[in-house]
């Protein structure tokens, strides 16, 4: 019960206590325990989370834990209380033969923030085994006349233990003959025989005795070996090794065959009493066996099998030379092989990785991954360089421990210009010639919400015909975000303006996912020429990002209006005119002239004239452009008095609209027409008040709009700017037709849409309905709208 409490007791004390290095956030620390060998699984060896002051409610989110390494299996570590236990049956034997001091290094980690504790648990020897001998009995034979005090090598005992319960002493069964002594070497102790007195072969040839072994333990354990000598007559003269101990160095990896040494020993006798014969000590280890092999002969020791340093460092064997007298004599001596490390060994890279995937926008210093660098070599071989590939944003950070160091970035990410990276680990010995691994670390760099939705364009322009059917789709637009997944999806949504007059916001719709934006009105052009709006393209990243693009509208003429006679027109609203003319006028006599109004612009306003129905075609004759009635020739006295002419005005659109009008011609004698002319100009004065009115109205506008214009060109003319406009309103003669043009600026051209006649120079635009001219824009404003009227 004593031995199973000391079993069970855990002594735990700090060998270098606790080390702070400021690497980031991380804590390096280092605890030493001690528990016995063939401790019941499930043992608590010490609480290593009080010991390092770590709060234990938040062991389980830190990710309290034991690193893979060599023999982690052997311990377990409880997350709830923090405490290491015993995870698997400890034999010192078996992890740590030969080796006095048994210690199993652990590496743990806890995360949130990054530490690094280094726990050495020493497994500590108990009295598990017996000492054995390696026969269970051993026949010397010794001569006669021996003299007293001759020592006689018999086989040791091992015992597995170490320290005090390993061999201690060796007791020979009472006799008066041997008596036994022990001689100390660097692992054992061998017992020695020692004559007392001398033998006498005829009196007793055989002597029989019981060695036994003791160990150091509490109670002792032992062993024994059964001892027959046989008294031999005397062959006087032993071999002599010319050295106890010979020292020599072998190379690692050196060849099947390869000579260690040669022995010599020499014997003073002669004949077959000095015939030597080697042979390995009868302790010798197996491991001997399997890599050298002693020519008995000769005494070479030769190469048999693998010699590594790594293996073993230093051999000692344990040899003897026999004469072949009756009894033969034997001497023993010992060779140390001394294995020299050669850098046959490349390094080997450990990652234990944090984290395979790196947030882009993540702060220089973040730990990714933890390296761990080995090489089995030793001395300047085994000295291990770590560098990592050029041209990646990261590090290595050397650690408190030797060849451990932390992979962390060094500069910022960008998904966008790379998304992943694959990071070349090499660590290179020091060794001649240097060795080197490599190991590839992928990362992979998640997205954040880093880069705005950008148009591809900004402002755009649409020209959009006027009435356009409500609801249908008049354009689209697109952002492109570089970003990922949520981050890259786009909604879009227009500026909606304060509703006041002249804000189309509120008659535009945009569907939210594809950017379609459609007019929920019919637009028309003789009432809005141009408008502006802006789209919203936003992400759905945390926080959302967005931008912005202007949308420039241009409503184009369509030909959806008639021309409109502003004269004649009779009191009752209808398109008819009376004229009355002196019956001796000359050909080429005017004799009224037909005005018309479209309200459209271009080609689509561009009036024509045209007599439909006449009493006398060889009479009269009508401009075609000017709307003016002449006379062919002068009147004769079987003409008739009264003419009816039916005028038909079109304009020139895809489609033409017209209008009719009728003047009825009397012809008068000169003295009746100047009195009908003066009661026809009162009658007008009462009667056509509304037409008076109309076109009072249409003068004042036409004369606004002159003003303009010549404010327009004295401005124009002041900066020295060509305007191609006012040089085009002076080569244009509109007699009787009122005329508008338009002007739209769009990059390094303006747009002019104009009326029938067309300046010199001028181009037709394909595409645009035959009514849109393209001047250079060398003014600066963003466009012009302009009228001509003109009376004659």
């Amino acid at each position: 019960m004593r031995e199973r409490g000391q079993r069970r007791r855990v002594n735990c004390w700090w060998i270098v206590g606790i080390l702070l290095l400021c690497f980031g956030e991380r804590i390096w620390a280092q605890l030493r325990y001690s528990v016995p060998e063939e401790v019941h699984v499930g043992s608590p060896v010490g609480n290593v989370a009080k010991d390092l002051g770590l709060d234990i409610s938040t062991l389980t989110d830190r990710r309290f834990r034991i690193v893979s390494g060599p023999n982690h299996a052997l311990f377990q570590l409880n997350q709830n209380n923090g405490v290491l236990y015993i995870g698997k049956n400890t034999d010192r034997e078996e992890l740590c033969d030969g080796i006095k001091v048994c210690v199993i290094n652990l590496k743990i980690v806890v995360e949130s923030p990054l530490e690094i504790h280094y726990v050495g648990v020493e497994i500590t020897d108990v009295n598990d085994h017996s000492p054995t001998f390696p026969e269970s009995e051993q026949r010397l034979e010794i001569a006669e006349h021996t003299p007293p005090g001759t020592r006689f090598q018999i086989h040791a005992a091992r015992d597995p233990d170490v320290g005090a319960h390993s061999v201690r002493l060796y007791k020979l069964s009472p006799n008066e003959f041997f008596d036994t002594e022990i001689r100390e070497n660097e692992e054992e102790k061998i017992p020695v025989l020692v004559l007392k007195k001398p033998l006498d072969r005829e009196q007793k040839a055989e002597h029989h005795f019981v060695l036994t072994a003791l160990d150091g333990g509490s109670p002792p354990k032992s062993g024994s070996l059964n001892l027959t000598i046989s008294v031999l007559d005397a062959n006087d003269n032993r071999p002599v090794f010319s050295k106890d101990t010979f020292t020599v160095s072998l190379d690692e990896n050196a060849p099947i065959g390869a000579l260690v040494i040669t022995l010599n020993a020499t014997d003073l006798d002669e004949g077959s009493n000095s015939e030597i014969e080697y042979t390995f000590g009868k302790t010798q280890k197996k491991k001997v066996h399997d890599t050298f092999e002693l020519d008995r002969v000769t005494g070479e020791i030769r190469v048999k099998g693998k010699v590594d340093f790594e293996d073993t460092e230093i051999y000692r064997l344990d040899l003897q030379a026999s004469d072949k007298g009756q009894p033969p004599w034997t001497a023993e001596s010992r060779v140390v092989i001394k294995i020299k490390d050669l850098n046959d060994n490349t390094p080997d890279i450990e990652v234990t990785s944090l984290s395979n995937v790196v947030r882009e926008d993540s702060k220089p210093g973040t730990v990714i991954s933890l390296i761990s660098v080995t090489d089995r070599d030793s001395g300047v071989n085994g000295k291990v360089i770590c560098k990592i590939s050029n041209s990646v944003p990261f590090d290595l950070t050397p650690s408190i421990e030797e060849n451990m160091f932390s992979l962390v970035t060094k500069g910022r990410l960008d998904r966008e210009t790379v998304s992943y990276y694959d990071i070349a680990i090499t660590a290179t010995d020091s060794g001649e010639p240097p060795l080197s691994t490599i190991k590839t670390l992928s990362v992979q760099v998640s997205d954040v919400n880093d880069n705005r939705p950008m148009f591809s364009q900004n402002p755009l322009e649409l020209y959009l015909v006027e009435n356009n059917v409500p609801g249908a789709s008049i354009l689209s637009v697109s952002a492109a975000d570089n970003d990922l997944n949520e981050n890259a999806v786009i909604t879009y949504h227009i500026v909606r303006g304060d509703g006041l007059q002249g804000d189309m916001t509120s008659f535009l719709n945009v569907n939210s996912e594809t950017g379609q934006i459609s007019a929920l009105k019919s637009f028309d052009f003789e009432t809005l020429k141009t408008f502006q709006f802006q789209v919203v393209a936003s992400d759905s990243g945390t926080p959302s990002l967005s931008s912005n693009v202007t949308v420039n509208v241009f409503i184009l003429d369509q030909n959806d209006n008639a021309p409109v006679i502003l004269y004649p027109v009779s009191s009752n609203g209808s398109a008819e005119g009376v004229e009355e003319i002196p019956r001796n006028v000359n050909a080429g006599h005017l004799v009224t002239k037909v005005r018309a109004y479209d309200a459209d612009i271009g080609y689509n306003g561009w009036l024509l004239f045209s007599l439909q129905q006449v009493t006398d075609h060889s009479l009269f004759g009508l401009d075609r452009y000017t709307g003016q009635i002449r006379t062919l020739r002068s009147f004769t006295e079987t003409d008739e008095a009264e003419h009816k002419l039916l005028i038909l005005v079109k304009d020139n659109g895809n489609v033409s609209l017209s209008a009719t009008a009728t003047v009825v011609v009397k012809l008068v004698e000169p003295k009746e027409a100047f009195a009908a002319s003066d009661v026809k100009s009162s009658a007008k004065d009462e009667e056509g008040t509304d037409v008076t009115f109309y076109l009072m109205i249409t003068l004042g506008s036409v004369s606004v709009l002159f003003l303009i214009s010549i404010i327009v060109l004295i401005a124009m003319q002041c900066s020295k700017t060509t305007d191609y406009t006012s040089k085009y309103l002076q080569e244009t003669n509109y007699d009787g037709t009122l005329c508008h043009s338009i002007q739209y600026r769009s990059g390094e051209k303006r747009y002019m849409l104009v009326g029938p006649r067309m300046s010199i120079g001028s181009t037709i635009v394909p595409g645009s309905h035959a009514n849109t001219l393209v001047l250079p824009d060398r003014r600066r404003g963003s466009g012009e709208v302009s009228s001509c009227f003109d009376f004659n």
